[in-house]
């Protein structure tokens, strides 16, 4: 099964993109990963924030097939400790389908046609991070939990 990361906007900073490519690489050896950035809005300074989140709904709904997972990275979503987070991949996966699908999307959040199409929503945290940041976190997060997984030495409890 795929694993696929949808982003809205670009990570700038070196670092954080040096970070995500090496935990993207790492990830290869467990799973298939992508990771998709979907462009800013042009024009988005004439916009609402309510226009904002319907055109990057848009955009975003226009990459999930059918029988695509799609799991939305929220504010208001479940957080997870690293071990339960790696029994939801794992349970994730053994339901089937072709891919799950993560999101993160834009500053103002989603759509709520985004809303109503995703099966689920996780929280990495109730702090709030750059979305640059975010990318990279769980990137970590999941390469974590694919060594959980596995009974790796990389976790500790």
């Amino acid at each position: 099964m795929k694993i696929k990361l949808i982003c809205v906007g670009k990570t700038i900073k070196g670092y954080l993109k040096d970070g995500e490519n090496e935990y993207l690489k790492r990830l290869k050896h467990y799973c298939s990963v992508e990771m998709i950035e979907i462009p800013e809005l042009k024009n988005a300074k004439k916009m609402s924030r309510a226009q904002i989140k319907a055109e990057e709904g848009k955009l975003i709904l226009n990459l999930i097939k059918p029988q695509e997972q799609l799991i939305l990275l929220d504010e208001n979503g479940h957080q997870f400790g690293s071990v339960q987070f790696s029994k939801f991949i794992e349970k994730r996966k053994n339901q089937g389908g072709k891919s799950i699908i993560f999101v993160i999307g834009g500053a103002y959040g989603f759509s709520d046609d985004v809303y109503v199409k995703s099966q689920s929503k996780i929280s990495l945290s109730s702090m709030t991070f750059s979305h640059q940041m975010v990318r990279l976190f769980f990137l970590e997060q999941l390469y974590r939990a694919h060594t959980i997984l596995k009974g790796e030495p990389y976790h500790h409890n």
